[in-house]
């Protein structure tokens, strides 16, 4: 079954820059696009006219401004709307399930528009089977053709997210550079003399090029057309990624599937990217 790029659409700049970055990845692809706008009428104990017959007509008609103001840029793409009558989070994320990839808008710096305000956001990336991508309304123009990905872990861990950035270079022509970022064990924990026998026999740097290394092979087999850079870097894993993300024209992040005492977690490095980047980010769940 062919899978849909799935958008959020609110009426914002945010948004409709999400609408026409899924338009553009559906192009390439060739798949097709669903607009999704959620809404819900819920009665007010105020004396004024409530009309929901009017939030759905304005619903629907938002939605069919932006699939026309779409196919009109993107004539080979095929698009679908729908407005329905539920909160955000639990529709986009139904809507997810079945998607190839759900795309929203970011304000960057802050947290997601629209409908999405507070929480909302962070609730749909960090409960998601799917990856989300976030799109801010000014991305910057890339300036290399390249795909960053943050590796972490072992091969098996991070395949899911290596496997979406080895996708997106290849349906762009582009580079992937690949990150791996690592920082020394404190010496309470790892001890004095374990530190002295890792450096005797030429520190960590080595191991994390191979972890690296590994955990590339499987795609670069896969795919042998896609160039690709690695990066092994001590530092910050969020400022390391943000600092190689640059220029870029998609950073992809991976995000453990846990859950903390009040809904999603997203993880730090994925906070600090969806907040910072100047690119749209990629958080993809691992497998």
């Amino acid at each position: 079954m062919e899978r849909a790029m799935v958008v959020g659409v609110d009426g914002s700049q945010e948004s409709m820059a999400a609408a026409g970055w899924a338009a553009e990845e559906a192009e390439r692809r060739g798949l097709p696009v669903r607009l999704l706008h959620a809404w819900m009428w819920q009665p007010v104990d105020v004396p004024v006219a409530q009309d929901p017959d009017g939030r759905r007509r304005a619903a629907e008609g938002l939605l069919q401004l932006a699939e026309k103001d779409l196919g009109d840029r993107y004539p080979a793409v095929r698009f679908t709307a729908e407005a329905v009558s539920e909160t955000a989070v639990p529709a986009l994320l139904r809507a997810a399930e079945r998607s190839e990839m759900l795309v929203l808008g970011s304000r960057g710096y802050g947290a997601l528009m629209g409908y999405l305000l507070g929480s909302c956001g962070q609730q749909v990336i960090g409960a998601a089977t799917r990856p989300v991508v976030a799109v801010r309304a000014r991305t910057e123009a890339p300036v290399r053709r390249e795909v960053v990905v943050g590796q972490q872990g072992g091969a098996q861990l991070s395949g899911t997210v290596l496997k979406f950035a080895f996708e997106a270079a290849a349906a762009r022509d582009a580079t992937v550079r690949a990150v791996r970022a690592w920082t020394l064990p404190p010496v309470f924990a790892a001890g004095a003399a374990s530190l002295q026998l890792v450096d005797e026999a030429g520190g960590l740097e080595p191991y994390e090029k191979e972890a690296l290394e590994e955990a590339l092979a499987p795609w670069r087999a896969r795919y042998p057309e896609v160039p690709v850079v690695e990066q092994v870097e001590t530092g910050s894993p969020g400022q390391v990624l943000l600092e190689a993300a640059e220029g870029a024209e998609l950073l992809v992040v991976g995000r453990r599937a846990r859950r903390a005492p009040i809904g999603s977690r997203i993880g730090s490095v994925a906070h600090a990217c969806l907040h910072h980047a100047h690119c749209p980010v990629a958080v993809v769940p691992h497998g």
